[in-house]
């Protein structure tokens, strides 16, 4: 079996992107080159959210990044007090259950948890 290693979205400014996702959900910068714009965030599981900052252009973003963590609605609690702007509270969607909010360059952020995700198992 194959593990997935990394995850490469474009952003706008790389250090504002940077700062959004380790002040926001503690991923911590594995490497970066500051002058050409991109680096690479790890989270706990070594997986690496890479950033390259380029030219966005006035379309969808085409990828959305979901986060597992301890508790849905506390993070929503956390980041809400903190006057992040969230698309939806925590609730029943199609995808299972959770809440989403965009990024700094507006990619869809999904947050859940295995305590609310209904028919969630370990693996």
């Amino acid at each position: 079996m194959s593990r997935l290693d990394h995850i490469t979205i474009n952003v706008s400014d790389y250090v504002a992107s940077r700062d959004w996702y380790a002040n926001n959900f503690g991923l911590r910068v594995e490497f970066e080159d500051l002058n050409a714009g991109f680096g690479g965030l790890e989270d706990d599981g070594n997986t690496e959210l890479i950033l390259v900052q380029t030219v966005m252009q006035d379309r969808a973003r085409d990828c959305s990044l979901s986060f597992q963590c301890e508790s849905v609605h506390a993070k929503h609690a956390d980041l809400s007090a903190r006057g992040i702007q969230f698309v939806h509270e925590p609730k029943n969607v199609p995808w299972g259950y959770g809440t989403e909010l965009l990024d700094p360059d507006g990619y869809r952020v999904l947050l859940w948890d295995k305590a609310t995700m209904p028919g969630y198992k370990d693996r």
